[in-house]
């Protein structure tokens, strides 16, 4: 009996229809493209003018390398693959912040500090989450290192708010937290044992006073937490009732709160969430999120954290990053360039000079093209451009 054909690619791979991509996976296409390249540039551009310079990490590094840096990387995030020249095992970046610290700790080791560092580029996780199904997104973002002070952080939520205005985003809201809070507290005034730390987190985490209360009165001392959540000056207030009762143990957080919350503008809503710890895994002192009106779910975070050092130590650093998909599909960055249709034997210096003048050009190859097939609003009649 004959054996049945197979192509060169393989038995199976004449099964997937050449447009099907992976879950989670897909292509972006124009004007959607130039509008992801333009939201990019205007806030690289942004950050750029509080001098902060671009570096590009690779898409891929040896796990090893990827995951060391940063507490936060799980294992679970990372799509893999053998190196076949090296046979290691490497995996795409899901975050690009850990590659910035991999850069910051060795080869910029160096540099004067504070190191200000932008970047941009594609990310991969392994599995999507129920509210995002894409499992690639773009990251871009800003890195200060060398300092978690209060000074630092200020600088870092002003500059995410002053990029998002500048790609046209409006109705931002900030929402603070103090990652490391309830392990501060657990060692000190309100003494929890290493079971008990993770309960108090998870009830604190859910908002739910009955379960936070069922684990005990040690627990249930940090039920005033819970009611310190909403609206931030309102519950600034709370956070330091809280903290008189705990002789003062806070007091030098709430200031960086404070210090931080007083320099933003009016249009900026603030909130306050002081044990909201999902997400802010590699986060210490100081975090926060990114909302925006029209959006659900949060479009960008940061925070303080921590970069080990070749040498054992740890350095402190500041940043953010953005996750601007969903601004591009709501049509963000997608200011549409004056297209002219330029057609057969046109004049080369005038449409040269249009180019100048801002103008795109799409040039006919053949005679009985349609312009207006090609998204343009105008076409080269003689020397002007004439409205379709």
């Amino acid at each position: 009996m004959a054996s049945p054909a197979i192509s060169a690619k393989g038995p199976f791979m004449n099964t997937i229809p050449p447009g099907l991509l992976p879950e989670g996976l897909s292509d972006r296409l124009p004007p959607q493209a130039q509008a992801s390249a333009r939201l990019v540039r205007r806030v690289l551009d942004t950050v750029a003018t509080h001098g902060y310079e671009r570096v590009m990490p690779p898409l891929a590094e040896f796990e090893d390398t990827l995951t060391q840096r940063l507490t936060s990387m799980r294992a679970q995030d990372l799509v893999r693959v053998v190196d076949p020249v090296s046979q290691r095992t490497l995996a795409f970046r899901p975050d690009m912040t850990a590659q910035v610290g991999r850069i910051a700790a060795t080869r910029l080791a160096a540099a004067p500090r504070p190191l200000r560092l932008s970047y941009a580029g594609p990310v991969i996780r392994q599995k999507a989450t129920q509210l995002r199904p894409e499992r690639e997104k773009m990251q871009l973002g800003a890195e200060l290192i060398g300092s978690d002070s209060v000074p630092a952080a200020v600088e870092i939520v002003n500059i995410a708010i002053e990029a998002l205005q500048a790609a046209g985003v409006t109705g931002i809201t900030i929402d603070f937290t103090l990652p490391d809070l309830v392990d501060m507290l657990a060692a000190g005034p309100l003494p929890l044992g290493d079971a008990q730390v993770e309960a108090v987190r998870a009830e604190l985490d859910a908002k739910d006073a009955g379960a936070l209360a069922a684990h005990g009165p040690a627990a249930a001392a940090y039920l005033p937490l819970i009611e310190a959540t909403g609206p931030f000056h309102a519950a600034m207030e709370r956070l330091e009732a809280f903290s008189a009762r705990v002789s003062g143990a806070i007091d030098s957080r709430i200031a960086g709160l404070r210090a931080i919350a007083k320099p933003i503008g009016w249009d900026i809503i603030l909130t306050l969430d002081p044990t909201e710890r999902h997400g802010f895994e590699f986060q210490n002192w100081f975090g926060f999120s990114i909302f925006a009106e029209g959006f659900v779910g949060e479009i960008g975070r940061g925070g303080s954290y921590a970069i080990a050092r070749a040498d054992g130590a740890d350095e402190p650093a500041m940043g953010f990053s953005l996750y601007p998909d969903p601004l591009i599909d709501a049509g963000f960055g997608g200011d549409s360039p004056k297209r002219l249709f330029l057609p057969v034997g046109h004049d080369a210096a005038r449409a040269a000079e249009l180019r100048g003048e801002g103008w795109y050009t799409i040039a006919a190859l053949s005679e009985g093209e349609d312009g207006a097939a090609h998204r343009c609003s105008h076409w080269l009649d003689g020397a002007e451009p004439r409205a379709y």
